[in-house]
């Protein structure tokens, strides 16, 4: 199965290292994004590992990457990545803003 991220989810990974980057060191941002790839491969070979996050949207699921969490839907041929947020964030603001 493919992956797709959307240009927001794309975004969102650049800003998770650039927080990460301030935070830990440009080292351990690294790693953090490694450890996100390793979650987004896994959501291609297990599409409903993640929980329902129905509330947020039409078959959206998530999986946490602390302390981030991937926000995805599994469409027939690829897991759609529709963002990553920081678990503190709005999430159910940013997903009503998003529709």
């Amino acid at each position: 199965m493919r992956l797709r991220l959307s240009k927001e989810a794309s975004a969102d990974i650049e800003e998770a290292w650039l927080y990460g980057a301030a935070l830990w060191g440009a080292a351990r941002a690294d790693r953090f994004v490694g450890d996100l790839g390793e979650k987004l491969s896994l959501l291609t070979r297990f599409p409903k590992i993640g929980r329902s996050r129905a509330e947020l949207g039409d078959g959206l699921r998530s999986l946490p990457v602390p302390p981030f969490v991937i926000f995805y839907r599994p469409r027939a041929d690829a897991i759609e990545v529709v963002r990553v947020l920081h678990g503190a964030r709005d999430i159910e603001g940013i997903f009503e803003s998003d529709r």
